[in-house]
């Protein structure tokens, strides 16, 4: 089935192109999220004068990206976690976990944007990746440290 993409899609492309995919990914996915529509002659000649506006949307878009970006680089977050005597999580660190930290500073980005590497397993500083664009990366640190690990033999000397 062929279609025209609204939106970018990761691994499939990009604004106005025009894709062949399976009839149930088209059906289930693309066209119920408004990422596409389908490519007959009348939407080709639509998408076509609508080019130059698609590019003057996406050149806003991504000037947009880069002023965030600039808000973004650099920003340092720390994430306390319980560990283990070797430095060893348990659990690990989350992009759901960053994106609360990010959103607690004022800065709102979406948990699919966060790009780590791997799981983050180990106490230590990452350096991780947020797609603000396909063209813009913005980079932030993230601290992991131990928890301090709370005991009940202070709530036993107090009676409470």
């Amino acid at each position: 089935m062929q279609l025209i993409l609204r939106e970018d899609v990761q691994h499939l492309g990009e604004v106005g192109d025009v894709v062949t995919v399976k009839a149930g990914y088209a059906r289930n996915f693309l066209l119920p999220r408004g990422f596409a529509v389908q490519a007959n002659d009348r939407q080709l000649k639509r998408v076509e004068h609508e080019k130059g506006v698609i590019d003057a949307k996406l050149r806003r878009l991504k000037a947009s990206a880069q002023g965030e970006a600039k808000k973004i680089d650099g920003v340092t977050l720390v994430i306390e976690k319980a560990a283990g005597e070797n430095g060893k999580l348990f659990g690990s660190v989350t992009s759901m976990e960053i994106e609360a930290l990010l959103k607690g500073r004022g800065i709102v980005v979406n948990r699919r944007t966060i790009m780590l590497e791997g799981h983050i397993k180990e106490l230590g500083e990452y350096k991780v990746g947020v797609k603000l664009h396909r063209d813009v990366v913005a980079t932030i640190n993230v601290h992991v440290k131990a928890a301090k690990a709370e005991t009940g033999i202070e709530d036993e000397a107090t009676g409470a």
